[in-house]
């Protein structure tokens, strides 16, 4: 049986003149064994039985759509066959986010997200978008080396003037390695290219009309995709959205009320860990007054917690922001600032709950995913985060106003407001690439079926009123809102996943305005 996805290299490569596809009909990918390191890295969940049924493939399509015989890039993608392939619908297509979340391995995982009603009839395609992880990475550096000296010096949350200064300074180094090292896929990163990828793949499978499941990120894929091949879709699901006109037509706008996003959710956990009280929440008895207070004290220098661990306010931000992503990380969370708070104020007898620490799940370092790598390796992120915002969300070309606009989204968003400034506020505005492919809109076209648009209340990353507005800026579309905390929602909430079951197999839509319980609560 022929083995794909062999290594990363492979798939590193985009090919030019001999071998590029015809613009149709579209040359279908060869399915094969998945490679062997690509199957070390699923989770202990997914069983040998499973494994074994699982096939990958690359699939060629076009670094720019609109000359469909030019360079060719490759899509890595990885298929989980329905479990009743004699009644199969169709595949369906996942996306985890990001921009640059690595999906290839989500067809293999699809049971977290589905149950068997869903994967008895259908395929499910897991992909990794241009430019991200196999798919033909976008690399802004040749070596760590260099990566790590512009890391340098680039400051998360930039409160003095040095630090202003110097994360400017970086910033800028790094959008200048992306002009020289980023290749042909600089200008191609946009979102309406994915869109255009995944027709191709949808083609490439066989399926008149696509079956697609984003999230966070994803969601933008999807409703893009709706709109520009509206006839095409059959049925799509989005949870976790984003404001698709907003973050098309002003980037800063957007980045801003994300950081109230953030806000929201903080307020609501720390509401809620207070009503829970001490015994469930390590946190409780004036969450907010103690967490203001701590980043009070912070802001004038560091803590000590036990055993020697330094900890700084862009620590506590940094962390906060990451663990509001998963109702699971909560209350860890709480018992974390607890002994900060403990570790501030010696003299207070109280106990300290014991938590294990755990990575943010969002540890990308402002957009470029970690890498713990050997001395002397070469560089194995990849630069898609900034390769794709950097296209798609329209910002000021200057960062001469940078501090005074920082310190105005620090008032209204007093934890985030700062820390979400200093991202793709400031990258973006000397991003290298120059007329790009970027969507814009319309964003109303009518889809056969409605679009199911699924929102969390406290939901941190993409707040609660952009599942609102993207319910109402697409043509036919059904809102599901969660009382939930963390960022989306599917396969942690019985009744949105039995709605959403009974969507995708009989289309057959949810009533709009539906709310549902979460399985879990924090402080529960």
């Amino acid at each position: 049986m022929r083995v794909v996805l062999a290594s990363a290299l492979v798939l590193g490569t985009i090919v030019s003149g001999v071998g590029t596809a015809q613009a149709s009909p579209v040359r279908p990918a060869a399915w094969g064994q998945c490679a062997a390191d690509v199957l070390a890295s699923l989770p202990a969940t997914v069983t040998p039985e499973e494994r074994a049924r699982l096939s990958c493939a690359v699939q060629e399509v076009p670094v720019d759509h609109s000359r469909p015989r030019g360079e060719q890039t490759g899509i890595a993608m990885m298929k989980r066959p329905a479990n009743d392939p004699a009644r199969k619908i169709g595949t369906i297509f996942l996306n985890p986010g990001g921009p640059g979340g690595s999906g290839l391995i989500r067809g293999a995982i699809a049971k977290n997200y589905f149950g068997a009603s869903v994967l008895d009839r259908f395929d499910v395609v897991g992909f990794d978008p241009r430019g991200v992880a196999r798919s033909a990475p976008m690399r802004c550096f040749r070596t760590q080396e260099e990566a790590e000296a512009v890391n340098e010096g680039w400051y998360s949350l930039p409160r003095t003037a040095e630090e202003i200064n110097s994360t400017i300074r970086q910033s800028k180094a790094y959008t200048d390695y992306c002009k020289i090292n980023a290749g042909p896929l600089l200008n191609h990163m946009s979102t309406e290219a994915v869109a255009r990828d995944l027709d191709v793949m949808r083609e490439a499978v066989g399926d008149k009309q696509l079956n697609f499941v984003g999230f966070s990120y994803g969601t933008l894929i999807g409703s893009t995709y709706a709109n520009i091949f509206p006839q095409r879709t059959r049925a799509m699901v989005i949870d976790g959205n984003v404001d698709p006109r907003l973050r098309l037509s002003d980037g800063a706008q957007y980045d801003r009320e994300r950081a109230r996003g953030f806000e929201i959710a903080l307020d609501a956990m720390l509401k809620r860990c207070d009503g829970a009280g001490a015994e469930k929440c390590a946190f409780a008895g004036d969450a907010r007054g103690k967490f203001e207070a701590m980043k009070a004290a912070l802001a004038k220098g560091p803590a000590t917690l036990p055993g020697g661990v330094v900890v700084t306010l862009s620590d506590v931000v940094n962390r906060v922001a990451g663990d509001l992503y998963s109702i699971a990380r909560i209350a860890p969370l709480a018992a974390w600032l607890q002994s900060i708070h403990a570790a501030l104020n010696p003299s207070l007898a109280m106990s300290v709950q014991s938590t294990v620490e755990l990575a943010p799940p969002l540890a990308n370092a402002g957009g470029r995913w970690d890498v713990d790598p050997l001395p002397d390796t070469p560089y194995t992120a990849d630069d898609s985060y900034y390769g794709v915002n950097c296209i798609d969300k329209p910002f000021s070309r200057t960062t001469r106003n940078w501090a005074t606009t920082a310190a105005k989204w620090e008032k209204e968003s007093p934890t985030f407001g700062r820390y979400q400034a200093a991202s793709d506020l400031l990258t973006c505005a000397t991003w290298p690439a120059r007329n790009p492919d970027r969507w814009t809109g319309p964003w109303h076209k009518k889809t056969p079926n409605p679009i199911v648009v699924v929102g969390n209340y406290y939901d941190p990353a993409t707040q609660y009123l952009f599942a609102q507005r993207m319910a109402k800026q697409l043509g036919n579309a059904r809102l599901v809102s969660v009382d939930a905390f963390g960022h989306c929602i599917l396969g942690r909430s019985a009744g949105t996943d039995a709605v959403v079951a009974k969507y995708l197999v009989d289309l057959v839509a949810p009533t709009d305005g539906q709310v549902f319980q979460p399985n879990v609560q924090p402080f529960a």
